[in-house]
């Protein structure tokens, strides 16, 4: 990247985040990947906090979805979604591995004590965390939803993703992605209604997002 290169990408980068164009450069430039990770990482620590009970587990996460971007950025393409859906989805597959590696080592390690964030951000993690649990409810009957449905409504109501961004993240496409949202909704909101809670579910609110 020549110098003039960097200039125009930093004055964009300043003006409207990190788009695709630049997004390659946060592996080789620390302003572009700081612009990068400021704009992304409080919606990466409440994707990781609602899936992810422990405080150093969800930072160390966090941290690791940020490497791994930094390791994938040269490979990114416009294809493959907007730059936020990207990084989520490598959050997803980050998230993923870790319950798999967890799940087979529970046995015979024990709880990762480190955090790879300062006390500020874990402060902010615990509160996401908290904010999650009183939510308890509403997160079991949305663990029942089919996993494809559920992967939608989390990414549109919870993650705030627009409906092609979550179907570039679920690797469907959008008109697949509106129907398994139209479903997860319908079958969220009569679980809540049957059980004496609110009838509107979270991704009322979204409805409208394309």
């Amino acid at each position: 990247m020549t110098s003039l290169d960097r200039h125009l990408a930093l004055v964009s980068v300043r003006e409207t985040g990190v788009g695709p164009e630049q997004l390659r450069w946060i592996a080789t430039d620390p302003d572009i990947f700081e612009a990068f990770y400021r704009e992304h990482v409080e919606g990466v620590q409440r994707f990781v906090a609602r899936r992810v009970g422990e405080r150093g587990r969800a930072a160390d996460l966090t941290a690791e979805i940020f490497v791994a971007a930094i390791e994938s950025a040269e490979r990114y393409r416009a294809s493959a979604g907007t730059p936020r859906a990207w990084l989520y989805g490598i959050a997803r597959i980050v998230v993923a591995a870790d319950a798999r590696r967890r799940d087979a080592e529970r046995k015979r390690e024990e709880r990762w004590g480190r955090t790879l964030v300062d006390t500020d951000d874990a402060a902010r993690i615990d509160a996401r965390i908290e904010a999650a649990a009183r939510s308890r409810e509403l997160y079991a009957a949305m663990d029942r939803l089919p996993e494809g449905e559920r992967t939608v409504l989390e990414l549109v109501a919870l993650d705030e993703l627009t409906v092609a961004e979550a179907a570039a993240v679920a690797g469907v496409r959008p008109a697949t992605a509106r129907v398994r949202l139209f479903r997860a909704r319908r079958k969220l909101r009569a679980e809540l209604e049957a059980a004496g809670g609110p009838a509107e579910g979270p991704a009322e609110r979204k409805e409208g997002r394309a």
